[in-house]
């Protein structure tokens, strides 16, 4: 099991790392794959078990203020692999049998650059700390972007011209701390990452979590499907979360919703926790309880 002295601190790269390499030490039917850089070179991490072939994506990290949700999902690989590798049920389910007919894919973060600045600061960012300085008038708190500026969930082709206008008539009009979807859909190689990832066809329905506000979005444009819906009910039911919808700047360009218009298959927007971000490390508990049922439905549905 994971040190909890590693699971209750910031989540950048230091810390992700000694987390996955514990992991991988513990559970060798674990893999673990680089499938794409971010801006400043650092590795986009894919841990797998079970089908690859067939799977469900857990995502996290595409701001960077959100970084718990790298932790949270780091924590319940380990208790999913722990429950398979001693046979033993997770909220009342048996999984391990499971997963070989459908797998789990697991990239715990998205945007380590932006990550990365919020936590460390624009040194962090290496070519990019002018940008970076600059943007965020030299405090980068709030960071959410990648390093060149770019909010990555802003960034996916999903009315991605009606969100850029939005973004304009804010004052949006470059690189910013946050809600500037950049130059053209997928203009960066994180969303770029995690789409072709995507286009392998191998993903039945995605999770992208952020934080904050215990909610759920589901659809997107025209897509109502019955059957995603359902899921989000069960999703909510177990968490106690509400089902959402985001309106204004929230709303296109996002991951969930380029999945669901591209593919035209479920994928749950996860916004984990309430407060303020970055949410404190001394909420990891309550937030991993509450939502660890959840979770664990969500592999299985």
């Amino acid at each position: 099991m994971l040190d909890t002295k590693l699971i209750y601190r910031k989540a950048d790269r230091t810390t992700r790392e000694a987390l996955i390499g514990n992991l991988l030490i513990d559970y060798g039917f674990l893999s673990r794959d680089t499938i794409g850089e971010s801006r400043c070179s650092r590795p986009i991490d894919l841990l797998c078990i079970g089908n690859r072939q067939k799977q469900v994506l857990f995502t996290g990290a595409f701001h960077g203020m959100e970084w718990i949700t790298s932790l949270l999902l780091l924590r319940f690989i380990d208790e999913l692999c722990f429950s398979v590798m001693t046979g033993k049920s997770m909220c009342g389910v048996r999984i391990g049998s499971f997963l070989n007919r459908r797998g789990l894919a697991v990239v715990p973060c998205i945007n380590p650059d932006g990550v990365e600045i919020q936590i460390n600061g624009a040194a962090s960012a290496g070519s990019y700390e002018a940008l970076v300085k600059k943007a965020s008038g030299g405090n980068t708190s709030s960071w959410q972007s990648n390093a060149a500026g770019v909010d990555i969930n802003h960034n996916f082709s999903a009315n991605w011209e009606k969100l850029r206008k939005l973004e304009i008539d804010s004052g949006i009009l470059s690189a910013a701390p946050t809600r500037y979807g950049g130059e053209f859909p997928e203009s960066e190689p994180e969303s770029r990452t995690i789409a072709s990832y995507c286009r392998t066809g191998h993903i039945t329905h995605a999770l992208a979590f952020h934080s904050q506000g215990e909610e759920i979005y589901w659809n997107f444009g025209d897509y109502r499907d019955s059957e995603a819906h359902k899921m989000a009910k069960i999703m909510a039911y177990s968490s106690g979360y509400k089902i959402g919808e985001p309106t204004g700047l929230a709303s296109g360009g996002g991951f969930k919703d380029w999945f669901v218009e591209k593919f035209r298959r479920p994928a749950f927007t996860i916004e984990v926790g309430s407060g303020t971000n970055p949410l404190p490390i001394s909420d990891f508990d309550g937030i991993y309880e509450k939502i660890r049922e959840m979770l664990v439905l969500a592999v299985v549905l």
